[in-house]
């Protein structure tokens, strides 16, 4: 869905970070969209994911992520892409990592501090689950992918009920 350029400049702007951009990323971008969308504040948000590596730019998410993604009603359908720090930066209010790795690459790209306050940490937003990272999936197994999918649609509430109240 196309957006003005005035809508643009009141939505919340959100970037999804892992490794590749096929498993942990692209996952939280779709649970997000989908949260967003079940609550019909689509208008209000602009999702998108990337990946801190360019291995797999312009592929689908993982077949294992989306098959388990699917289980649960979701369509991960994003192509990844690799993170642009000079586009990114300035294009997004909030940039969500997955884990410590992706934390110290994506703040090192940052050229000021108001660019590094906006790196946040998906495990910062869970509610349900009691972990400091999502792990990535791509070397386990199905519970593996399982794990991370429950984590992420934990954090994905957890960002969505921090940013509601700014929501009018």
């Amino acid at each position: 869905m196309a957006h003005s350029e005035k809508e643009r400049k009141t939505m919340t702007k959100i970037l999804f970070i892992c490794l590749g951009n096929i498993c942990r990323s692209p996952a939280a971008e779709g649970i997000m969209q989908q949260m967003v969308d079940k609550q019909g504040l689509s208008e209000r948000f602009l999702i998108d994911s990337a990946g801190i590596g360019n291995w797999h730019a312009g592929q689908l998410p993982d077949v294992r992520m989306r098959r388990q993604g699917a289980k649960r009603g979701y369509d991960f359908c994003h192509h990844a892409r690799q993170f642009r720090a000079s586009e990114d930066f300035q294009r997004f209010d909030f940039i969500v990592v997955m884990d410590e790795e992706n934390y110290r690459a994506i703040t090192q790209m940052a050229r000021s501090e108001t660019e590094k306050q906006k790196v946040i940490r998906m495990s910062d937003y869970l509610t349900l689950h009691k972990a400091t990272t999502v792990p990535d999936p791509y070397y386990g197994d199905t519970r593996d992918f399982d794990y991370a999918l429950d984590l992420i649609e934990d954090g994905c509430a957890g960002l969505l009920a921090a940013f509601k109240p700014d929501i009018h």
